[in-house]
């Protein structure tokens, strides 16, 4: 239960920066402006669009949290073998976060509306994410010629099903980062909600998925013990 809580804890503190990106102390009635705008469908858009990814990387982080309890006291079991992680997931993890960091480039120079940089660090971001998913089918070959197959032991099982399930999700978020970078082709201006909303759920996925590996590798139970000396 503790890992489950240095998990949940990590995925709250997502959650309270991207809430405290969203102008929660904005206060409409004192702006100035006319009443129409206020109801306008393309300025609600972005908004709604924000609070709707806020859900849903709540769902997911309940998702990953309840597979991180499942794991943890599945671990325990007698016939529980751990098999050493194929090394190329080091090389995902960095590509990776070179994927995440290219998105909050993105984001950036298309807020500063230099078109150029945000379109080559946008195609640089997704380009990565397509090699992360790449390496972690290289992970699964590997994992498999090593004679750790989905059905012989439990925890090659969670090794699939975790990977899978956090492949599945980046999988899913390039369909939005594809249209984001076909919004960015015309007006990058017109791209800059997804490009922000595309970079967070990067971040997001990157966070989960330094959790999912630290519990894979088996340094839990340390990070456990590093929380437990910082709040004594």
């Amino acid at each position: 239960m503790i890992i489950v809580a240095v998990f949940l804890s990590a995925l709250a503190a997502i959650a309270v920066w991207y809430l405290a990106g969203q102008n929660l102390a904005a206060k409409p009635w004192l702006e100035q402006g006319v009443i129409g705008d206020l109801t306008d469908p393309d300025q609600r858009k972005p908004l709604l669009a924000k609070w709707g990814l806020g859900f849903f990387l709540a769902v997911v982080g309940a998702l990953f949290a309840l597979l991180a309890s499942a794991y943890a006291m599945r671990a325990v079991s007698p016939d529980w073998q751990s098999a050493p992680l194929p090394r190329v997931l080091w090389l995902n993890t960095g590509v990776l976060i070179v994927s995440s960091l290219a998105l909050q480039a993105a984001d950036f120079f298309a807020r500063r509306r230099e078109t150029g940089r945000a379109r080559t660090f946008l195609l640089t971001g997704a380009g990565a994410a397509i090699a992360f998913l790449a390496g972690q089918l290289l992970a699964w070959r590997q994992f498999a010629a090593a004679g750790y197959f989905l059905s012989t032991n439990p925890a090659n099982s969670f090794f699939y099903l975790i990977t899978g399930a956090h492949g599945l999700h980046l999988a899913g978020g390039l369909v939005a980062l594809a249209a984001t970078v076909a919004t960015a082709r015309g007006d990058i201006s017109a791209a800059q909600s997804g490009i922000r909303l595309c970079a967070i759920y990067w971040h997001f996925l990157l966070v989960v998925w330094l959790l999912l590996f630290a519990l894979l590798a088996g340094w839990a139970g340390d990070i456990v013990v590093i929380c437990r000396g910082l709040v004594s």
